[in-house]
């Protein structure tokens, strides 16, 4: 059977894994490599995922996959390598930007930095004491309008009060966690 694989074009190979798996996988024996090569000049740290995240992308398109090369499949897998090369440099740059915006560290190769990133990202704890400390009746308006998503005539009636009522008890509990969690950001 390998045999047989092996006197098959690329494009045969394509048209074969759509009922055989493994026709899929001789086509990635054939190009791994080619493929992992292009990655690797352009984007060395990040060769093998891309290697990876290319051949997914052809597995998931070999619908489409058009033979314009008399029968190679490497110019397509090319294609597919450049398209997922370009989504993660563009991914890498928002990810970046988000990082710098948050006064993050931008390189996340060093535990340190990890650690940096989880002290930062603790809000959390913060925005937990703080919202135990809220008075029980903010605290169960909060619960029932932020964390139930009930509109506020609802909050109202099962805290048997005003819809007005229920619009303030909100309103300040959101005011109080709001400063609780800048004063902790500015210690």
């Amino acid at each position: 059977m390998r045999a047989d694989r092996d006197a098959l074009s690329d494009a045969e190979l394509i048209r074969a894994a759509r009922s055989d798996p493994a026709a899929f996988g001789a086509l990635y024996e054939r190009h791994a490599l080619h493929v992992y090569s292009w990655c690797r000049r352009r984007l060395e740290w990040a060769a093998s995922d891309l290697t990876a995240e290319t051949f997914a992308q052809a597995w998931l398109s070999r619908g489409r996959f058009r033979d314009e090369r008399a029968g190679s499949a490497l110019p397509w897998l090319l294609g597919i390598a450049r398209n997922v090369l370009r989504e993660t440099i563009r991914r890498d740059r928002v990810e970046t930007r988000a990082r710098e915006r948050l006064g993050l560290p931008v390189d996340l190769t060093t535990e340190d930095a990890f650690a940096d990133v989880e002290e930062k990202l603790s809000p959390r704890a913060t925005l937990s004491a703080a919202f135990d400390r809220l008075p029980p009746h903010e605290r169960q308006a909060v619960e029932l309008r932020v964390i139930g998503d009930l509109p506020y005539d609802e909050v109202a009636e099962r805290l048997a009060i005003q819809p007005a009522a229920a619009r303030l008890r909100v309103s300040r509990a959101l005011r109080r966690l709001a400063l609780a969690t800048s004063e902790e950001e500015r210690a």
